[in-house]
C-alpha cells in the first residue's frame, strides 16, 4: 500500500459479470400444489381467451339444446337437464382436472427452490434442475397469491408460477416484483 493512502471506505467489491448484488436475488421455497398450477391456468386464459371462447361456446350450445329441447317438448326433460348439467361440470370442472394432472406430475418431487436473479430463473428440486432465462417469457401476470410468467411461444404452451408464500418476507416480494419488471413486461 502507498504511503499516505488508507482504504477506509472504499469499496473494494470486484466488478465482475459473476458478482451479484443480494437485493437483485429472491429465492423462494414452496410445495407445489393444485392451487397454483390453477391460478396459472386462469392467466393463461385470460391471456389466450380460446380457452375462455370454447368453454363459453360449449356452456352457451348446451343451455340452447337444453332450451329448445324444453320449447319443443313443452316441458322441461329430464335427459335434456342431466346433459345441460353434465355441460356445466365439464366446463366447470377441466380446469381443475388440469391442475390436479399437473400436480401428479410435479408433486411427487418436493419442494421446489426457485432462484430468481438478473440472469433468469433457476428452480431446482431433489431430483431436477431448470435453468431459464429471461428470453423463454413473453411477460408476467400478478396475481393476489402469485406471480405467472408466460412462455414466448404463441400457443402458451409454457408457465411458470412462483407462489408469494414461497417468499421469506414482504420485502422479498417487493423484490421479486422489481426483478420481474426490469426484465419482463406485465402482460
Amino acid at each position: 500500500m502507498a504511503e499516505g493512502h488508507s482504504d477506509q471506505g472504499t469499496n473494494n467489491a470486484e466488478s465482475s459479470d459473476n458478482v451479484v448484488d443480494e437485493r437483485t436475488i429472491v429465492e423462494l421455497a414452496h410445495l407445489p400444489q393444485s392451487a397454483d398450477t390453477l391460478a396459472a391456468l386462469r392467466v393463461r386464459d385470460r391471456i389466450k381467451r380460446t380457452g375462455l371462447f370454447l368453454r363459453g361456446a360449449v356452456l352457451v350450445l348446451g343451455a340452447g339444446n337444453w332450451l329448445l329441447s324444453a320449447v319443443v317438448r313443452g316441458g322441461v326433460d329430464v335427459f335434456s337437464t342431466v346433459v345441460f348439467l353434465l355441460v356445466v361440470l365439464l366446463v366447470w370442472g377441466y380446469p381443475r382436472l388440469q391442475a390436479s394432472q399437473v400436480q401428479r406430475l410435479v408433486g411427487w418431487q418436493g419442494e421446489y427452490r426457485t432462484t430468481v436473479s438478473p440472469a433468469g430463473i433457476t428452480c431446482r428440486s431433489d431430483h431436477s434442475t431448470l435453468i431459464q432465462k429471461w428470453s423463454v417469457f413473453q411477460g408476467y401476470r400478478e396475481t393476489a397469491d402469485h406471480f405467472v410468467l408466460l412462455s414466448r411461444d404463441p400457443n402458451i404452451m409454457y408457465v411458470d408460477v412462483l407462489p408469494k408464500r414461497g417468499v421469506r418476507d414482504a420485502e422479498g416480494v417487493d423484490r421479486l416484483r422489481a426483478i420481474l419488471d426490469q426484465h419482463t413486461p406485465r402482460v
